[in-house]
């Protein structure tokens, strides 16, 4: 590729790196899985409909990595802030990431790219947890 070629390329959305949709849908359904194995978060989602709730991840991730928006849901922190009643802390936040960044690893996702999956998700921290 030419110099010119390369210097007019548009550079790629993190949602188009990381493999658009099938990737996103096939991370979410692995976390999730991940999540209620994990004794540490998974009285969270006790009675919560998780098929609709991996389609509310799908949606708001793909928007947030980039791609197409099709959000719909609540801000973060209205979101989370029955679970904030119930205890939800830090080591529960901290306990997503490790599940989260187990997936993309489990995905051969390039470690640069898990960089800064982790560093997006980690800007949320301070809603989710209503602070």
């Amino acid at each position: 590729m030419s110099e010119t070629a390369e210097a007019t390329t548009p550079t790629l959305s993190l949602f188009e790196q990381l493999g658009g949709a099938a990737a996103v849908d096939a991370a979410v359904d692995i976390f999730y899985r991940k999540v209620l194995e994990d004794y540490r978060i998974n009285r969270y989602f006790s009675g919560v409909d998780m098929e609709q709730q991996a389609a509310k991840q799908k949606s708001f991730l793909t928007m947030a990595f980039g791609g197409p928006n099709n959000y719909s849901g609540q801000d973060m922190r209205n979101a989370h802030a029955r679970l904030v009643k119930m205890g939800l802390d830090d080591s529960h936040f901290d306990a997503v990431m490790e599940n989260l960044t187990a997936t993309l690893q489990e995905l051969n996702v390039p470690e640069n790219l898990i960089a800064q999956v982790d560093a997006l998700a980690e800007t949320t921290r301070s809603d989710v947890l209503g602070k």
